[in-house]
């Protein structure tokens, strides 16, 4: 069983540091927030599932990176923004895997989802120092496919109605999530 960790932030600048010694899941969800978040995985064999889902309103940058300074380790993080307005939200994600550390996985997603001209930067990085590791990354930023929306629409879905399952669906993007405890974050996707 892993361990789950919920953080919903709101308007401001945080800073987050762990140790992770036991099977993590951490959803974290921003609204109109920067972060800074340290990770390091610090015994063998454990695993890090990592969610961010923001939504942002002026100009904000998410900050993580994901030590492995133990083998065996394994580390997922998904990140997935809406720049609602003309505004920047900057991704910078760090992978890192040591020459003392062996038969990682380190894998990075990293989405942004520009409502109108928002400028949003990806900057995936993986820093692997070990020949005997997995790693991946893949960054996306633009807007939602017009076919989705074509889709919904020619099914009698309103365009309000097509952007909302949309966002639902990319920015609550598990179906093990307790909403209950992230009522706040619901109600901002409603807002929009």
């Amino acid at each position: 069983m892993s361990k789950i960790l919920y953080i919903v932030d709101n308007g401001k600048k945080n800073s987050y540091k762990y140790n992770i010694k036991e099977d993590t899941i951490i959803y974290h969800f921003s609204i109109d927030s920067s972060s800074d978040v340290e990770i390091e995985l610090s015994v063998p064999d454990v695993q890090l599932y990592y969610y961010y889902n923001n939504i942002n309103y002026k100009d904000n940058y998410f900050n993580i990176r994901v030590l492995h300074s133990a083998s065996n380790t394994h580390s997922e993080v998904f990140n997935h923004g809406v720049n609602i307005l003309d505004n920047k939200l900057t991704y910078k994600v760090d992978g890192v895997v040591p020459k003392s550390s062996s038969k990682c996985i380190c894998n990075q997603e990293n989405q942004i989802i520009n409502m109108k001209n928002g400028k949003s930067t990806i900057c995936p990085n993986l820093l692997i120092d070990n020949y005997d590791v997995i790693s991946n990354h893949a960054a996306y930023i633009g807007k939602f496919k017009d076919e989705y929306l074509f889709y919904m629409m020619s099914r009698g879905i309103s365009l309000d109605v097509s952007y909302r399952l949309l966002l639902n669906g990319f920015l609550i993007n598990s179906d093990s999530i307790d909403i209950s405890k992230i009522d706040e974050f619901v109600k901002e996707i409603e807002k929009i």
